[in-house]
């Protein structure tokens, strides 16, 4: 019974072909100081190989020999060259505890790469990591990463002092329609974007037929999780409240509860295929009501179009249905670039009906305000609204934001109004 190790050459062959990301700095920078780190993703967006980028040897779990062997064996499971690379740990959760009294008993950091699509069974471990691995999330591949932004907008010069680059965007709507087709996923960075479309639709069935009972103990319904999924994405980019989503869901053929969308919401959460965008409370004196319910997004913003069936002629016809894509696509994008600083990504809605579609703040409370707009026509009332808060947050004893963006997938050039709010084409934006 063997496990699958990859051999140094193949570990070297796949470095040399590997297409840098930009968590692979943090990676890097975390391996320094902790024992262990944990990458955290959906499946497909590329951890295993960065995982490989960063290891001196690896360990494949998935398969049912290799899993009943590192389950049988733990001990050889996490024999190898560190940094090691343990896949998809979830599917063995004792070596994690195992790991982890490894790292206890090492005065060496970096000893460990952990990845995982998803949360282990409740109660598989019995000790959280903390002070000896460190969870980091990855995402699909944002246009920087895939060679479709040239990145010249850098979201940490920004929160730095400094400002956006003047820049010429190549994006247009029937681009930015191919771009939300293709999707983040790296196997489907050179394909043409009706080969990579497909990706999305073998995802979803995927999902919709995984056994989650492994994750949460419960069994899931592939036909109700297919129309669970189909009312994420019709809601995609939206503080939706989950009775919408039931009514949805339920059509005519009788009642789903709101307790059985959540608890299908809460299993596609545990696999990394909705997240969650909070909303940001700036802790300000003031008597305006700011609200709490999250956006939801689908883990790509491809999943969110072939779960409605959407094709590129649909949505070059329904600039409507593309804005609220195109906003999931954004989101993605400014949560990658983020992360680079440290920097968590919120949206604003107060009972004053004012709505900001981005809020990124960095660990310092450093923060800066994004408005998504399609065309230019928008332009005016998104720099009102982004201004309108700046006056709120700082007429409350708040600080200044950092700056002010409108990011766009019509704007052809990146530049600064005479408002101070700067307009940025997605394809000029990066880290």
């Amino acid at each position: 019974m063997s496990m699958e190790k990859l051999t140094d050459a193949a570990l070297d062959s796949i470095k040399t072909s590997y297409r840098p990301r930009i968590v692979d700095d943090k990676i890097s920078h975390l391996l320094s100081i902790f024992g262990g780190v944990v990458i955290n993703g959906p499946k497909m967006c590329g951890k295993s190989w960065t995982g490989v980028k960063h290891s001196r040897s690896a360990l494949f779990i998935g398969g049912e020999d290799s899993n009943r062997a590192a389950d049988l064996h733990p001990d050889r499971a996490l024999d190898g060259k560190n940094p090691r690379l343990i896949d998809e740990w979830q599917d063995v959760p004792k070596l994690w505890d195992l790991a982890r009294r490894k790292i206890d008993f090492s005065s060496d950091k970096g000893l460990y790469i952990f990845t995982g699509s998803s949360a282990p069974p409740a109660g598989a471990t019995s000790h959280t990591g903390t002070g000896r691995f460190v969870p980091i999330r990855m995402r699909t591949m944002s246009l920087y990463e895939s060679g479709d932004s040239s990145g010249t907008v850098s979201i940490s010069r920004m929160f730095g002092g400094g400002s956006a680059e003047t820049s010429v965007s190549g994006l247009d709507y029937p681009r930015t329609v191919d771009l939300i087709l293709r999707g983040g996923w790296p196997s489907g960075v050179g394909m043409s974007c009706e080969m990579a479309a497909a990706i999305p639709y073998g995802y979803i069935d995927s999902v919709a037929g995984m056994d989650f009972s492994r994750i949460d103990g419960k069994g899931r319904k592939a036909e109700t999780m297919k129309r669970v999924i189909r009312s994420l994405a019709r809601n995609t980019s939206a503080d939706t409240r989950v009775s919408v989503i039931a009514a949805d869901v339920s059509g005519d053929d009788g009642n789903v509860s709101e307790q059985t969308v959540r608890s299908y919401i809460d299993a596609l959460k545990k696999i990394y295929f909705v997240e969650e965008q909070n909303a940001w409370n700036p802790g300000i004196r003031s008597k305006t009501r700011v609200r709490a319910s999250p956006k939801r997004h689908l883990a790509d913003p491809s999943l969110a179009a072939a779960a409605m069936g959407a094709e590129r002629d649909m949505l070059l016809d329904d600039p409507n249905t593309t804005g609220f894509l195109f906003e999931s696509m954004c989101y993605r994008d400014v949560c990658v670039y983020a992360s680079a600083a440290d920097g968590t990504v919120f949206h604003y809605k107060d009972d004053s009906n004012l709505e900001i579609d981005e809020i990124i703040e960095l660990r310092d409370g450093r923060w800066g305000a994004v408005e998504v707009k399609m065309g230019v026509r928008e332009f005016d009332k998104a720099a009102k609204n982004l201004n309108r808060l700046r006056d709120k947050i700082t007429g409350s004893g708040g600080r200044e934001p950092s700056f002010l963006m409108i990011l766009s997938a019509t704007g052809k050039i990146a530049h600064m109004r005479p408002d101070g709010v700067y307009e940025v084409p997605l394809d000029c934006l990066g880290p």
